[in-house]
């Protein structure tokens, strides 16, 4: 399978994914911000970081880069998308995943391990989940704060597009469990046709028992089979 990873200026998870991606087999290779063409991909990442220093507002220049018209055209056509952290801001920034990603509601950047549940294991990204599992993963943000209208949330709902939520490490979805402010829980979206998935929290930071663990493991082998 192949992939491709968008690197932008202030991308600082662009190896983190790519040593994940090929632990996993993908034939990954690196697209700079600024090239026109993408090599033939099934699977497109948009990685974490602070892309442009997150001037402006998070994602709002990336969003707005060469490579990203190509990113759109292979999204329509059905090619998979990745959006982590960064990447997911810039989901919402190219319209790509609607609804934005706000300051987090104490107004201080965020880095530590958290829980969240799987919520819908019926798609490329989840298959090798369980429906209610719960995962620890690393957050590292200062906007991950999800927010939407509500007939967004409620087609989030109807259509069973929320990937993720946090969570205890019970599984209990709540106030106390929520590290950013963000609706409803939500850690991760897809869109309509479940070949894009944004999300805050960073899979690829989970890959290995003796760093972390190896709760993103099945993200990937998901996409892989």
């Amino acid at each position: 399978m192949k992939s491709s990873v968008i690197v932008f200026p202030g991308s600082n998870c662009d190896r983190d994914i790519a040593v994940a991606l090929e632990k996993m087999q993908f034939k990954n290779k690196m697209v700079w911000h600024k090239e026109t063409k993408l090599p033939k991909s099934d699977l497109i990442v948009i990685p974490g970081g602070f892309s442009y220093g997150d001037y402006l507002r998070s994602g709002a220049i990336a969003g707005k880069s060469l490579i990203i018209d190509e990113v759109i055209k292979a999204a329509n056509s059905g090619c998979l998308i990745l959006g982590i952290c960064n990447g997911f801001q810039i989901l919402t920034e190219t319209g790509l995943l609607k609804g934005t990603l706000l300051r987090n509601k104490n107004l201080k950047f965020i880095n530590k391990d958290i829980h969240i549940k799987v919520l819908n294991n019926n798609t490329k990204f989840s298959k090798k989940y369980k429906n209610d599992q719960v995962l620890k993963i690393n957050i590292a943000h200062n906007e991950g704060n999800f927010f939407t209208d509500s007939k967004h949330l409620e087609k989030l709902n109807k259509e069973n597009l929320i990937a993720f939520k946090y969570c205890d490490e019970k599984g209990n979805i709540n106030e106390s469990s929520n590290p950013n402010g963000s609706l409803d829980n939500i850690a991760g979206i897809f869109n309509s046709n479940k070949n894009i998935l944004g999300m805050m929290p960073h899979p690829e930071r989970m890959m290995d028992e003796i760093i972390s663990n190896k709760d993103g493991v099945n993200l990937f082998s998901s996409l892989m089979n």
